[in-house]
C-alpha cells in the first residue's frame, strides 16, 4: 500500500502547509488532503506521485484571511503568529502566501488556515478568489500612516463584493510598538469599528503585542457565529400549517 512516514506533532503543521500548497498549485486535487489533526500518517504511494493524509482529527477548520495595505505588517502578524518569529527585512508578498496553525479554543480544536494577501493594486485579480469560502477576514492598517487607515473603506468594498455575507470581520492597527510616531489615534479606530459593528484591536508583530489575541479574538467570534447558525437550524417551526378541504353545499329544491 506504499510507505508510511508519522511525522512529530511539532512538524505536522509544515508538513500539511506543504501539502496544501501543492495543491492550491495544482499538483494534485485538495480532496487528497483530509483537513482533519491528531496523529498525522503520510503515506507515498508507489508511484511517489502524492502523499496523503490519515488517522488525523480536528473539531474545526477555519479559513483566515488577511487584508491591507502593502507595508502594513500582514505577513509579520502571519509569521508571529504562525511561527513565533519576526524579522526586519520581510519582502512584500507577491499574490497569496499562506501558513497553518493549530489552537485550542473553549475545549476544541481548531485548524487556522491563514492565507496572506498582496496589497499591490496589481494583485488585486489573484487574491480576490480567496475572499469566497473565508470564514474570517482581518482587516490590517498601520498605525504611523493614515493612508492605510483611509483605505480601509476600500477593502471593506472588497470584503462586500467577493466574500460571503456571513463572514466574520477584525480591524487591527499594527505597529503599536510606534506609539511615538502614531498618526492614526486608537479612539478614532475604535469608533470607526464600533460603527460597523466589528471588533477592533492593536497590536505589534515585532514586540508580539496582542498577536495571539487578535487571531483568538477571531476565531471566538467565527465559532460563536457558526453556532448561533446551528442553533437557528434546529430550531423547530413555530407555524402551524392548517390545511383545510373546500365544502361542498348541496342544494334541494321544493316542490
Amino acid at each position: 500500500m506504499g510507505d508510511f512516514l508519522k511525522t512529530t506533532t511539532r512538524s505536522k503543521d509544515k508538513v500539511e502547509t506543504l501539502l496544501i500548497g501543492f495543491s492550491a498549485a495544482g499538483s494534485f486535487p485538495p480532496s487528497f488532503l483530509l483537513h482533519r489533526f491528531g496523529t498525522l500518517l503520510i503515506r507515498r504511494s508507489r508511484e511517489k506521485k502524492c502523499w496523503f493524509l490519515s488517522g488525523i482529527w480536528r473539531d474545526y477548520l477555519f479559513k483566515l484571511l488577511l487584508i491591507g495595505d502593502s507595508s502594513v505588517g500582514k505577513s509579520c502578524l502571519l509569521l508571529r503568529f504562525a511561527d513565533d518569529s519576526y524579522v526586519d527585512s520581510y519582502i512584500s508578498t507577491i499574490g497569496v502566501d499562506f501558513k497553518i496553525r493549530t489552537v485550542e479554543l473553549d475545549g476544541k480544536t481548531v485548524k487556522l488556515q491563514i492565507w496572506d494577501t498582496a496589497g499591490q493594486e496589481r494583485f488585486r485579480t489573484i487574491t480576490s478568489s480567496y475572499y469566497r469560502g473565508a470564514h474570517g477576514i482581518i482587516i490590517v492598517y498601520d498605525i504611523t500612516e493614515m493612508e492605510s487607515f483611509d483605505n480601509i473603506r476600500q477593502w471593506l468594498s472588497e470584503i462586500d463584493r467577493y466574500a460571503n455575507d456571513s463572514v466574520c470581520k477584525l480591524l487591527v492597527g499594527n505597529k503599536c510598538d510606534l506609539d511615538e510616531n502614531r498618526i492614526v489615534e486608537m479612539e478614532k479606530a475604535k469608533a470607526f469599528a464600533d460603527s460597523l459593528g466589528i471588533p477592533f484591536i492593536e497590536t505589534s508583530a515585532k514586540d508580539s503585542i496582542n498577536v495571539e489575541k487578535a487571531f483568538l479574538t477571531m476565531c471566538a467570534e467565527i465559532k460563536k457565529r457558526m453556532g448561533n447558525q446551528h442553533s437557528a437550524e434546529r430550531a423547530p417551526s413555530t407555524t402551524v400549517q392548517m390545511k383545510g378541504q373546500p365544502i361542498q353545499q348541496k342544494s334541494s329544491c321544493c316542490t
